[in-house]
């Protein structure tokens, strides 16, 4: 049996439940996205800076961008466990996700905030 010592939460319920809210922040995000793209004035770099530039859009993207993160990792993780059945490579597949997701959240913040 595999134990949850890599899981994202605390138990099953714990990790189902962080699924579902990421989904609905993903959703939304983009909905809102598609929206501003698709409805809004020709699109312009000074539109796009301002957009960007108010906290509450910040704010709006760095939670997509953590909803982003945690919902991969819950899913790689719950795929990774039920798929790769030998311990070290089920161990280095998630280590390298694990690793590429902490550098997207990083580069995404940087990208975001101006670090």
């Amino acid at each position: 049996m595999v134990t949850s010592i890599t899981s994202f939460g605390r138990s099953g319920l714990y990790d189902w439940m962080v699924q579902r809210v990421t989904a609905v922040v993903l959703v939304a995000y983009a909905v809102f996205m598609i929206f501003y793209l698709a409805f809004g004035d020709e699109l312009t770099f000074e539109q796009w800076k301002g957009l960007f530039d108010g906290t509450a859009m910040r704010i709006f993207t760095l939670l997509a961008l953590f909803s982003m993160a945690a919902h991969a990792w819950i899913g790689l993780w719950s795929v990774s466990t039920d798929y790769i059945k030998p311990t070290g490579a089920r161990f280095l597949f998630q280590s390298v996700c694990g690793l590429l997701t902490f550098i997207y959240v990083v580069w995404g913040i940087q990208i975001l905030w101006g670090i």
